[in-house]
């Protein structure tokens, strides 16, 4: 997960304070982060597998407690998306700038991994886009979402829920993302998945 960056401030017609920020989820690994959901009859959800590219061929497939919902955007109808796959926290932090306590948690947990850009090329990265953007037909048994080794699936800081509540908030805070909160999915590496920005509040200034 990259740091949260184009950080800004907006004012809810309700008044809320909002702090919104730019994500964005990178495939880093040897192989990409494939999914594939399966329609839970009568529902619209989908239990998830993850699907392991062998380096031999073939695919290792992992049930996982993850699930995918046809979930609605303003202005966009809906989307097949992974619920959970990432979360923004706001944390205080002591005088040395270390985390203390969650106090602020985001709306948004559904994401649709894709490849939108290629921003780490290498020889496991390929040249053009394998998962395009999500589903939107919600007749479908099954959806298989992905992000390529290489590649990014960035939400920009206007798009919808890109936010966190910050009403109320005063001095120095750590703005945490995270991918893959509930660690669904199978990584090669683990270590990478927070990244955090000091803010001060209310002005939304990065830096403390």
């Amino acid at each position: 997960m990259s740091r949260p960056s184009n950080l800004f401030i907006s004012t809810s017609s309700g008044g809320r304070r909002l702090l919104h920020a730019q994500s964005s989820v990178n495939s880093r690994g040897k192989g990409p982060m494939e999914i594939r959901g399966i329609r839970i009859p009568g529902t619209n959800l989908m239990r998830v597998n993850q699907r392991i590219h062998r380096r031999g061929g073939g695919k290792l497939v992992i049930q996982t407690q993850g699930r995918l919902a046809f979930y609605p955007v303003p202005g966009q109808y809906r989307y097949w998306k992974f619920r959970d796959a990432a979360r923004f926290e706001i944390w205080t932090v002591d005088r040395h700038h270390d985390p203390k306590a969650q106090i602020r948690t985001g709306p948004k947990f559904y994401y649709c991994l894709r490849d939108l850009e290629r921003t780490k090329p290498s020889r496991h990265s390929p040249g053009h886009r394998v998962y395009p953007g999500c589903n939107q037909n919600p007749n479908e048994r099954g959806v298989t979402l992905g992000t390529s080794v290489g590649w990014s699936d960035i939400y920009p800081a206007d798009y919808n829920e890109q936010y966190v509540n910050v009403s109320g908030l005063h001095g120095c805070y750590a703005f945490y993302m995270e991918a893959d909160p509930k660690n669904h999915l199978r990584e090669s590496n683990e270590n990478d998945n927070r990244s955090r920005v000091l803010v001060r509040l209310p002005s939304g200034h990065v830096g403390c």
